[in-house]
């Protein structure tokens, strides 16, 4: 008996390493849905070969366009274009979502595909910063299972005893009888890890997104290049483990083979190793409790010259410094420092700031945007679009500022 597979996000690295995956197990996997934003050209290169039941653009003319080539060949596909198309396949037929769409746009799917009763697979860590308390709860709720793809909250999740973590549906927890000391959370430092200080105000969007391991895409290089992915996923491990953010510990790992580690009590630490490929996490996710065939070879450890192993610097790195406070204060702090993020991420992308301007947008968004202690889905949908409108003002003033000088 096959598992229906549907990937939400196909034409990304996620969904493509994803693809790659199922293609290895096809008597174990089906792909029944697949979607993206605009890709048309990837998705149906995708659809020709998989021949999922419903495809859904959220673009609504890159849907029509989609619609009429699928046509054409004659491929009995359904189309759907829109939100409403991305949420149908988040509690559609597929058994397992693999959620790999970036940013706040994936959290509405995974609230759905929660209150489905789905197993899913959570790459972006997005949702979980937002909302991970509320979506966790509402997993367990419906007997939805949430497992981490991301590497290293998957890196975790690996390291912790097989039997345990899943006492009841939801995320895999952290308890006491574990003997859990602490998380030791590793980042490469990105691209710009040794770069002087002083020449961050130099640094173009081409340099921020050539990451010297992973093959990612535009939005999360930049934020591994400020290791604002770090301070992201520093909330996500507090969300989905259950674990204050003192028991986190953040490395900087150049060689990206280690992805991430636990301390037990009695001094042993337990670590994940792989190549940086992201093929491995989600074999682990999409077999577990199983192990199934990546792709990729392991580690030949007589080539590796040595690893490389450092606290990060604070002032390289002030985001890190930023989400322990955040995590520290809860409520909609987290979806307003994403919101931020993803903002001004955006604007250096397309050259309106510059990087060294990027934690600046987010401190003050942090500092003005008003920050709700209680959080639910209407109040974080609510804090998301305040600080979107917060920072696109700043964007506004600087963008006249310039052209008053």
């Amino acid at each position: 008996m096959t598992v229906g597979i549907a990937i939400l996000g196909s034409t990304g690295s996620i969904g493509q390493s994803t693809l790659d995956v199922v293609s290895r197990h096809s008597d174990r996997f089906q792909i029944v849905a697949l979607s993206a934003r605009k890709s048309v050209d990837t998705i149906f290169r995708q659809c020709v070969q998989f021949a999922p039941q419903t495809v859904a653009m959220s673009d609504e003319n890159s849907a029509q366009t989609l619609s009429e080539r699928i046509r054409n060949v004659g491929l009995n596909i359904e189309v759907l274009s829109g939100e409403r198309g991305i949420l149908n396949i988040a509690c559609g037929p597929a058994e397992s979502i693999v959620n790999g769409i970036v940013g706040a746009a994936g959290l509405q799917p995974v609230i759905a595909a929660a209150k489905a009763g789905k197993r899913q697979l959570i790459a972006n860590k997005e949702p979980l910063v937002m909302l991970g308390e509320y979506i966790v709860q509402l997993a367990r709720k419906h007997g939805s299972l949430l497992l981490p793809v991301d590497s290293e909250h998957n890196a975790i999740f690996q390291c912790l005893p097989r039997t345990g973590c899943f006492e009841r549906e939801g995320s895999p927890q952290i308890t006491d009888e574990m003997g859990v000391r602490k998380i030791l959370l590793t980042g490469s430092g990105g691209p710009l890890r040794t770069i002087d200080p002083d020449k961050m105000s130099e640094v173009t969007p081409e340099q921020a997104i050539a990451h010297p391991n992973w093959s990612m895409g535009k939005k999360i290089s930049v934020d591994s290049a400020t290791m604002m992915n770090k301070a992201l996923e520093l909330i996500e491990v507090c969300r989905l483990f259950s674990v204050s953010h003192e028991k986190v510990e953040i490395v900087i790992h150049p060689q990206s083979i280690i992805h991430s580690m636990v301390e037990y009590l009695d001094g042993s630490v337990i670590a994940q190793m792989g190549r940086p490929d992201m093929r491995i996490p989600i074999a682990n996710a999409l077999g577990w409790p199983e192990r199934i065939e990546s792709g990729v070879d392991a580690p030949v450890f007589s080539e590796i010259a040595d690893f490389e192993f450092a606290p990060p610097d604070p002032v390289r790195f002030p985001s890190l410094r930023l989400a322990r406070e955040v995590a520290e204060r809860g409520g909609t702090a987290p979806t307003v420092m994403n919101a931020a993020n993803e903002v001004a991420v955006d604007a250096f992308l397309n050259y309106q700031i510059r990087f060294d301007e990027l934690f600046p947008m987010v401190e003050t968004a942090i500092e003005n945007v008003t920050i709700d202690d209680e959080i639910d889905l209407e109040r974080s949908l609510k804090a998301d679009d305040e600080t979107r409108a917060f920072c696109q003002t700043l964007l506004i003033n600087r963008s006249l500022s310039s052209q008053a000088d």
